[in-house]
């Protein structure tokens, strides 16, 4: 992965507006760019394009969308921004969590109204961090049936998708002016493509080990239920093109997937009374924090499992997502009717077990946290019978990447932005702070979709000036 000389170089073929990468960044940004009216190329490397949206819930956050609306829930782009920048202590950036925000919102209403994007709210529960139920995506849940609906609604647009076409280099001039890249065929075989704007939709770098240790030792060790075709090329790119990079070390973890199985195993068991009980029969941390910060937590301990102990209510809001109905398919969720029976089935200790829900019981009858610093209220109390699901802690995806302004142009160190690169997605800096504990659930969707739009909007203005 290289940036090249442009210098008499001359393309195959040519199109105005250039997208790297068809996960739901890359299908957003290119039916933008095509409903601005602009002419638009998206290459992937995978003969089927999948991405790390297709390994995700498909879930987006946003305010102010015609469904919230519809429930009547009121929210707001300041309340969503404040929401996001808390997450991360106040690292994000304010004005980018406010850009993000706004722009959120209206992508959504766009992607059901303009392309027939069949989404719906989610009104079962709130996930921790968000102060609204603004989740929005597939009846489903899953981010293999969003993806497949961004291709039907590029496909509907006539967006030409070449598949199998791995993006090797990119071409610049002297000033940092992309004029095209060259691209790899599966036999092996190189094409070259011209272009007036490109959008780098190819995600980050989770896939790479060598790229992961370098910039996240934390999380190294741990498995990659990322996709992992996310090898950092965006990066490589930036650091060839003099872009600035941020927040290498942010990334999505997750501390629930199903083991050995590798999938994910929705918080929202734990936001129902569910805890996380170690092979000691332990709880290790507040589990109300949020999936991603314990990716490297459940990975840290003994065996680098641990179980997800939740109750029916729990599995009633599981259930809806397509994940946890394979998990059970493959028997990998035990029942028991008593304590006795789950530490059975679990093999931990049943008196350590009992002393973890005898703790629960007292800082739900006494009103105060928990030693982790976790609330408990009588209602949050788990009732047989029990289910447990061990698990495993995970990468997903990165999160820091190249710096991009609010029209998504990627930036050099000094804040001036390169004449015609965008980014959204992995391959820019997201807005999970500096590390893991910054996740706010749906970061992920919410960058590549709503940065995405901007993204594909500025290449197509940027490819019709010719500047």
């Amino acid at each position: 992965m290289a940036v090249l000389s442009a210098e008499g170089v001359e393309f195959d073929f040519e199109m105005p507006v250039v997208v790297v990468g068809a996960g739901a960044c890359g299908l957003v940004a290119a039916l933008a760019a095509h409903d601005a009216g602009q002419e638009v190329m998206i290459l992937e490397r995978d003969e089927s394009p999948r991405g790390s949206t297709s390994l995700s819930a498909g879930l987006i956050p946003a305010p102010c969308t015609r469904l919230q609306r519809e429930a009547g829930i009121e929210d707001s782009p300041e309340l969503f921004a404040a929401d996001l920048v808390a997450k991360t202590h106040g690292h994000t950036p304010p004005d980018m969590a406010l850009v993000a925000a706004q722009a959120v919102g209206p992508m959504i209403d766009w992607l059901m109204d303009s392309h027939g994007i069949e989404l719906e709210l989610v009104t079962g529960f709130l996930y921790p961090g968000h102060s609204r139920m603004r989740m929005h995506g597939p009846k489903s849940r899953t981010g293999a049936d969003l993806e497949q609906a961004l291709l039907a609604a590029v496909a509907a647009a006539g967006i030409d998708l070449v598949t199998g076409a791995s993006v090797e280099d990119l071409y610049a001039d002297a000033d940092g002016r992309i004029t095209g890249l060259r691209f790899r065929r599966p036999d092996g075989a190189l094409e070259s493509l011209g272009c007036r704007a490109v959008v780098l939709a190819c995600c980050g770098f989770a896939g790479d080990v060598d790229m992961v240790r370098r910039f996240i030792p934390e999380i190294a060790d741990a498995e990659c239920c990322g996709h992992l075709s996310n090898t950092g090329d965006a990066v490589r790119w930036g650091e060839g093109l003099g872009a600035a990079l941020a927040d290498m070390g942010a990334y999505q973890g997750h501390g629930s997937v199903a083991h050995p199985h590798g999938l994910p195993l929705t918080w929202a068991v734990i936001t129902k009374g569910g805890v996380l009980i170690n092979a000691e029969g332990r709880r290790f941390s507040n589990e109300m924090r949020g999936y991603s910060e314990h990716g490297a937590e459940v990975a840290a301990q003994p065996g680098h499992v641990a179980w997800d102990i939740f109750d029916d209510r729990g599995e009633q809001e599981a259930i809806g997502f397509h994940d946890y109905r394979e998990i059970r398919k493959l028997g990998a969720v035990k029942t028991a009717a008593t304590l006795d029976e789950l530490a059975a089935a679990t093999g931990l200790p049943l008196a350590a077990l009992r002393a973890e829900f005898d703790a629960i019981a007292e800082a739900a009858r006494t009103g105060t946290p928990d030693r982790f610093g976790r609330r408990f209220t009588p209602d949050d109390l788990l009732q047989p019978p029990f289910h447990a699901v061990k698990v495993n802690g995970a990468l997903f995806h990165t999160q820091g990447g190249l710096v991009i302004d609010a029209e998504a142009r990627v930036l050099r160190p000094d804040g001036r932005a390169l004449p015609n690169l965008m980014a959204g997605g992995g391959a820019a800096r997201g807005l999970s702070g500096d590390s893991n504990y910054g996740y706010l659930s749906g970061n992920g969707l919410l960058s590549a979709t709503a940065f995405g739009r901007l993204a594909g909007i500025s290449a197509a203005r940027i490819a019709a000036s010719g500047a």
